[in-house]
């Protein structure tokens, strides 16, 4: 039975902001909460108004609500009349989570990222070479260039700066990542009144925010997998909601190295956020499950597969939001046969480990 268990929260007021800003940054956090469900986000910013005084005599929540529709976060048009979010709210929430989540880490270098080798690249290095045919102008080392002139022919008689003096400052070359985002969506995902969905969502939403701006040359596919794997679109991410399900991990890793097939960056990799073992195969039309323990048959599948992932320089990093010990054993067992990197994350920390191992695996080549 799906559920939520709520602890007393008060929501943060930012003086500095008015109060539009400050209901908006709640709503936003409830849309992610809800699914998209924008009537039942907008029933809990009532309530919450009640008990904590979020609004004042001069501006009430239909006041918000009009300035939402107003400002392009909200629309009714849809054929039931119901309150949608835009593609402006959408962005925002994704901001949002971006923000929460990688907020307080460093900035880095906008575009792509480093790596060790030279080339043709945005980024000046420290190393220096003789001018070759075809360099470009931009690259001459203005300083060096005119030094080596002095030193070559001296001051006296006309200033000669040839050729041989000339010196090229070398760029670092950067790499462009594919990276495939895996969720689980099994049901496990809200069991034991524990809401493991939406710090997913959020992680997932930060790390798209973060690639569209930051990486822009980099791509990001997203894949849910419960007792089948689909891929969604950026967009879709608020909405994402658990389900009956079971956990078919091969059909996510299958689909995952598909979707990495077809690109042509030389880097690949695969992100699997998840809570439990793999319980679901399917076998021609028919679901093979079985939730008791870790069965023999949906592991080696599953071991085949981060086999077949590792002959094709494909790591896969597991973040296991789980602790039980079998659990361990199966991440212990996927990420040998693999040669990957598995965590075991609290929720709360989740956000911090993705992007430490995103930018780490954009400093090597797999």
């Amino acid at each position: 039975m799906k559920g939520f268990r709520f602890s007393k929260y008060t929501p943060p007021k930012d003086p500095g902001k008015n109060t539009f800003e400050n209901l908006l940054k709640i709503f936003l956090q409830l849309v992610t909460m809800t699914g998209g469900d924008v009537a039942e986000a907008l029933n809990w910013l009532t309530n919450l108004d009640n008990q904590y005084n979020l609004t004042n005599p001069n501006y009430g929540i239909g006041d918000f609500i009009d300035d939402l529709k107003d400002k392009g976060y909200l629309t009714e048009e849809s054929p039931e009349g119901e309150f949608k979010i835009t593609g402006k709210a959408e962005q925002s929430i994704r901001k949002s989570a971006l923000e929460e989540i990688f907020g307080k880490l460093k900035r880095g270098k906008s575009g792509q990222h480093k790596t060790t080798h030279t080339g043709l690249g945005e980024e000046r290095g420290t190393d220096r070479r003789a001018y070759e045919f075809g360099d470009n102008l931009d690259q001459i080392a203005l300083t060096d260039s005119l030094r080596n002139a002095q030193v070559n022919h001296g001051f006296s008689g006309d200033y000669l700066l040839t050729e041989s003096d000339l010196e090229i400052q070398e760029t670092e070359f950067r790499s462009q990542t594919s990276t495939v985002l895996m969720i689980d969506i099994s049901h496990s995902m809200i069991l034991y009144g524990e809401d493991r969905i939406t710090p997913a969502k959020k992680v997932a939403m930060a790390l798209a925010e973060l690639i569209k701006t930051r990486y822009p040359k980099d791509t990001l596919d997203i894949i849910v997998f419960g007792n089948d794997a689909w891929q969604i679109e950026i967009k879709d991410l608020p909405y994402l909601q658990v389900g009956p399900y079971h956990t078919n991990t091969v059909a996510g890793l299958e689909l995952a190295m598909d979707l990495l097939r077809r690109r042509k960056n030389p880097n690949k990799q695969i992100f699997m956020i998840t809570d439990g073992k793999p319980t679901c195969l399917k076998v021609g039309i028919k679901y093979y499950k079985n939730s008791f323990g870790i069965d023999s048959k949906i592991l080696n599948e599953t071991l085949k597969l981060a086999a077949q992932c590792r002959k094709l320089k494909i790591p896969v990093t597991t973040f296991m939001i789980a602790s039980d010990p079998y659990l361990k054993e199966f991440v212990k067992e996927f990420t040998k046969v693999n040669n990957g990197n598995a965590y075991y994350s609290s929720l709360k920390g989740l956000g911090d480990l993705i992007f430490e191992d995103y930018r780490r695996n954009r400093t090597k080549r797999f």
